[in-house]
């Protein structure tokens, strides 16, 4: 008796789903996945993140470029660039404290 290809896509897809059941039904619970998500984080030594910022203001919206570093001891530059202007302010924590840079305006009013 020979199968059709049909009856054997369907043996195959039935296989499929049984491995996927079994392999589904471990005792991982939500809160082992925060424990192991704390321990990796409390091994972290630095880190960087990009990404992209929008504040909605009543009819305005301001998009902004989004930089941040970050080290270990709470040492951090953040990095905000305006999309619009390109006008960007840095922001820098470190062991003397933490400071805010901005552009300075070479726009004449």
């Amino acid at each position: 008796m020979k199968l059709k290809d049909g009856e054997k896509m369907k043996k195959v897809l039935l296989a499929l789903c049984a491995c996927f059941l079994l392999v589904g039904c471990g005792k991982y619970t939500v809160g082992d996945a925060q424990k192991d998500l704390e321990d990796k984080i409390k091994k972290i030594k630095a880190y960087n993140l990009i990404g992209e910022l929008e504040i909605v203001n009543n009819d305005d919206v301001y998009k902004y470029d989004v930089d941040v570093s970050y080290a270990k001891d709470d040492k951090f530059r953040v990095s905000l660039k305006n999309q619009t202007n390109n006008h960007e302010q840095i922001i820098l924590k470190n062991e003397d404290g933490v400071y805010v840079l901005t552009q300075k305006s070479t726009q004449l009013l």
